[in-house]
């Protein structure tokens, strides 16, 4: 059945398969909804999973439900909160809070503000999920610390005895043990075979960490590597007099500005000084008619001014600029593309009217819809 369904899917319309996902998705909210509702049930009934071998209501869902256990623990969280503001249910059904959200948001939830608070996280994403957290509950800086981790390693080989005892010999009724009297009556020991025992890999290595502690405040955790560590020690000696306790913190928002004020020169560009003054009109010739016209461009250039990157990078603020038919804008900051509104290939100038932000998605596209097929003609 699953590999009839992925048939049907493949052979919808792009108009039917859109309209499909959309209806599944509004079928599992409010799937969603009711298995939260009748989990805050079930857990008011604990007798009804015990009576069936289940110790918890966790284990229940992993087990009976098949749930996995970070879905497991996000439903029993929302389950608990839906019972203390079952309004919850309608904002799950609606789409407009996820469960990860609610799960988030409820134990800072209560009857007076889960109104105003479920407003503002509507349509919000996790990390504006995890900044609203941080202003409801605002916690103190973390003192800046750098340390040593230990030396990570790769392959962990289990051990393998390299030799095993003899085995004990059991008496039967009537029949003594049979007794050692000289070494030289041992049995040689028993060499095991080797264990061909797959390596066992160390755990990977955590992510890094930027969250929100409390409002305009934000915890940043990373590894660096031992030259990076030496490069630190070495701008903290340095800036002793501008930052006299040494505080990572400060040093790293000073490299930020620094790192950001040469990627914008070297992305976007400086306007200097001869660039923003108008230039003067070429002089006017004493014979016009004896001025040969300039020879036509025998192959255009890609080329386009650092201004007119400026300004579309500034027009768009840094955001692909790509709008749908129902007035939709795409919201991707990362891998973005400055876009011929007008192609290239069709003779379109780099103005900063004809030039606009597009992420890598977008970019392709809208050249996908101009020149279909023929596109990898006009890449080339």
């Amino acid at each position: 059945m699953n590999t009839n369904t992925l048939v049907l899917a493949s052979n919808l319309s792009d108009h039917d398969l859109l309209a499909h996902l959309v209806r599944l998705a509004s079928a599992e909210r409010e799937a969603s909804a009711e298995l939260v509702a009748h989990l805050a049930a079930l857990e008011l009934r604990p007798s009804v999973y015990a009576a069936l071998g289940y110790g918890s209501l966790f284990d229940y869902c992993t087990r009976a439900l098949r749930l996995s256990e970070d879905a497991a623990c996000t439903r029993i969280a929302v389950a608990r909160a839906c019972r203390r503001l079952p309004a919850i249910l309608d904002v799950l059904v609606s789409g407009d809070v996820s469960l990860t959200s609610i799960r988030l948001l409820a134990p800072h939830l209560t009857p007076e503000n889960h109104g105003d608070v479920l407003g503002r996280a509507s349509g919000r994403r996790r990390p504006e999920i995890e900044a609203l957290v941080a202003e409801l509950a605002p916690r103190p800086d973390v003192p800046t610390s750098v340390r040593k981790l230990p030396a990570p390693s790769s392959v962990v080989t289990p051990s393998v005895p390299t030799a095993l005892p003899p085995a004990p010999v059991e008496s039967s009724p009537g029949r003594p043990s049979p007794a050692v009297s000289s070494p030289a009556v041992l049995a040689p020991p028993v060499v095991a075979p080797p264990v061909s025992s797959p390596p066992v890999l160390a755990p990977p290595p955590h992510r890094p960490i930027v969250q929100p502690t409390s409002p305009e405040r934000y915890r940043v955790q990373f590894t660096m590597g031992k030259e990076s560590h030496e490069k630190l020690r070495r701008v903290q000696d340095l800036l002793r007099r501008e930052i006299p306790s040494g505080d990572a913190g400060k040093i790293f928002e000073r490299a930020l500005d620094l790192l950001l004020e040469k990627v914008e020169k070297a992305k976007l560009g400086v306007p200097s000084k001869a660039a923003a003054t108008p230039k003067s009109a070429p002089p006017r010739s004493i014979r016009p008619e004896t001025d040969r016209p300039a020879a036509p461009p025998i192959r255009r250039s890609r080329y386009r001014p650092r201004h007119v990157d400026r300004a579309a990078w500034t027009r768009d603020e840094g955001q692909c600029g790509f709008v749908s038919k129902d007035g939709r804008r795409c919201t991707e900051r990362a891998f973005l593309e400055f876009h011929h509104i007008q192609p290239f290939a069709l003779g379109g100038p780099a103005t900063a009217e004809n030039i606009s932000l597009r992420c890598r998605r977008h970019n392709q596209y809208e050249a996908e819809l101009v020149f279909g097929r023929e596109l990898e003609r006009f890449r080339s």
